[in-house]
């Protein structure tokens, strides 16, 4: 029997498993940080909402993949400490984020997020993994399809110049 035989959780990580999974979790964290943040920054309740969504979708990311990680010896990168909670209407209106401009920075996260998971699941060996990333990569798939229907039910979305036929 070869390393590359039987169960995949009995097979070792090869490099970029390990760097894509680290990298992923310390994405992760920054991304709750700046979610956080942002929270504290947000007026709208469903912004706000979906914000919170996301937040704790990452968390339990990092939790499955930084088990996967200590079971392979390699210890994951550590969290960012949880930020306080935050009044927006304390914020000077000039140092505050708009729930615009919010919306957009976390629709950027999701598509970057998107084709990192597809990424790590291309570069997978073991099932396991590859299967993990899928999971995330649907999840993304599905807090993107809300995010989109928030910002243009909301008017947040710039489409580019139509092409009209």
């Amino acid at each position: 029997m070869g390393i590359l035989d039987g169960n995949p959780k009995n097979e070792p990580m090869h490099y970029g498993e390990v760097t894509a999974v680290w990298s992923f979790i310390g994405a992760n964290n920054g991304l709750v940080s700046g979610y956080e943040a942002f929270i504290n920054h947000a007026e709208d309740a469903d912004l706000i909402n979906l914000l919170e969504e996301a937040v704790k979708m990452m968390k339990a990311e990092n939790k499955e993949f930084g088990k996967l990680l200590k079971a392979n010896g390699v210890t994951p990168p550590p969290a960012l400490p949880e930020r306080p909670k935050a009044n927006p209407e304390e914020i000077p209106a000039g140092a505050r984020f708009m729930d615009p401009e919010i919306s957009a920075a976390v629709s950027i996260n999701v598509g970057q997020g998107l084709v990192s998971c597809s990424m790590a699941m291309g570069q997978c060996i073991r099932e396991d993994i590859a299967v993990m990333f899928a999971k995330c990569h649907m999840e993304k798939t599905a807090f993107g399809a809300k995010l989109l229907e928030l910002n243009k039910s909301k008017g947040w979305i710039i489409p580019p110049p139509l092409h009209l036929t």
